[in-house]
């Protein structure tokens, strides 16, 4: 049976060279987590691998080190300080620098928490990283509480809110899913921004360009899918994919394991954890459709 044709629009990433190496497929940065949050920024990095990345390396603080460096055996961890309250401090930078000059992109959010600390962190780095940059979770909340949220931007950015996430970003608590969809191609268009606005047919829009996703299921509502988003569209970041096209084919391939996972479990029980199994699947079914 002929597979059915890739959607319009959806970005080829074209075979490897069979000279490759770990180097050629660029040095992803995470950065997240917090004292009782070691999973989520622990499925971004998982998810980061099996997105293609050729190396990865989480900053966590370091009272989740070892829980996050348990998870997954082949990225590399950085140990930050922790703050009081179990979350990285602002003066943390200063041991992130040496990574943030490697890094080819950075992913920030799942599980970070929240603080006066770390909304100075996230502001310094999405005004001063020059290279593509996604921020997801509580990285938008903390991009919130500013008067422009995605003002000043030093590189290429990605935001990956849902609906409540992308509420508080513009200020609008009670948008409904329409307006909001036209409020994000609006946002994109004047901060000169990449926005994933998930939910059903999630939008992925550069405010010129606008994709609605044809992957995906309601077993997709569960905790710590959206950091599995996260990691995979920072493995296609640095595969040197521009932000939009990143975005748009990390969403794709997110859905399409989901969609292939639920034939073999159920929606109801798919979990996150799952998700990052079938996502090999999901990369053989795009590549048979080349």
């Amino acid at each position: 049976m002929t597979p059915a044709p890739l959607p319009e629009g959806l970005p080829i990433i074209p075979p490897r060279d069979s000279d490759s190496h770990k180097g050629t497929f660029g040095r992803a940065l995470l950065v997240g987590g917090s004292l009782g949050m070691p999973g989520s920024i622990s499925l971004s990095g998982r998810a980061c691998l099996k997105g293609g990345a050729g190396l990865v390396t989480l900053a966590v603080p370091d009272a989740i080190i070892n829980t996050v460096a348990n998870f997954e055996a082949a990225y590399m961890t950085l140990s930050l300080a922790t703050d009081r309250d179990g979350r990285i401090p602002f003066h943390a930078k200063a041991c992130l620098q040496e990574k943030l000059d490697q890094a080819t992109c950075l992913g920030i959010g799942p599980g970070l928490g929240q603080s006066r600390g770390l909304t100075l962190l996230l502001s310094e780095l999405y005004e001063t990283f020059p290279r593509a940059m996604l921020i997801d979770a509580d990285g938008l909340n903390l991009l919130a509480q500013s008067t422009c949220p995605l003002a000043n931007a030093a590189g290429e950015r990605i935001v990956t809110p849902h609906l409540g996430e992308f509420r508080r970003l513009v200020g609008k608590p009670h948008l409904e899913i329409s307006a909001a969809k036209e409020a994000a191609i609006q946002l994109a268009a004047e901060q000169k921004v990449v926005v994933v606005l998930k939910g059903p047919q999630t939008l992925v829009t550069d405010g010129e360009r606008q994709w609605h996703n044809p992957t995906g299921n309601p077993g997709l509502a569960t905790g710590g899918s959206g950091d599995v988003l996260t990691g995979l569209i920072t493995a296609l970041l640095a595969q040197s994919l521009s932000a939009y096209d990143a975005a748009v084919l990390g969403v794709f391939l997110h859905g399409l394991a989901a969609d292939i996972a639920v034939k073999q479990t159920s929606q109801p029980g798919l979990t996150a954890t799952d998700l990052l199994d079938f996502l090999e699947d999901a990369w053989c079914d795009y590549s048979s459709r080349l």
